[in-house]
């Protein structure tokens, strides 16, 4: 008796590298694999890295947020979040203070944050010039549109 099976009624691929997602699982991967590398020396995880990068961009004109502005924008739910902003309160990197709604708090970073991000932020964006430096620019720029196609919002 064989032990090989015919899948072909189940999949359209003749071998998983045909697979987009299954591909860009690997990819993904791959890339976090390197950015939390890069993190590590900021004793920051990536998801931690998401929150207050996503922070600064919304907050740095000064203006005030609702955690839940933050999850949308960072593509997270918003109980990780919540849990996320918890831990980088705890870090000191974030403080939160009470909005014009009593019933919540506005994230804000603070000078520790700020310090942290400053630091973080080009080691992320180096770490991904290396990652994907396999591609040219044009490629890159390809690359970047499908993406933002495939956003779901």
């Amino acid at each position: 008796m064989s032990n090989k099976r015919d899948f072909k009624h189940l999949t359209f691929f003749d071998v998983p590298e045909q697979s987009p997602g299954f591909l860009l699982w690997h990819v993904s991967t791959s890339w976090r694999t390197v950015i939390e590398a890069a993190l590590k020396p900021l004793s920051l995880t990536h998801p931690q890295f998401v929150v207050l990068t996503t922070l600064w961009w919304l907050t740095k004109d000064g203006a005030r947020l609702s955690q839940a502005a933050i999850a949308k924008m960072a593509g997270l739910d918003p109980n990780t979040t919540s849990q996320i902003i918890r831990g980088l309160e705890e870090k000191k990197l974030i403080k939160r203070v009470q909005s014009s709604d009593v019933r919540a708090k506005n994230p804000l970073l603070t000078a520790k944050g700020s310090q942290v991000l400053a630091r973080a932020l080009p080691a992320v964006e180096s770490a991904d010039i290396l990652f994907f430096k396999k591609l040219t620019a044009q490629e890159i720029e390809v690359m970047v549109n499908i993406f933002q196609k495939l956003i779901i919002k």
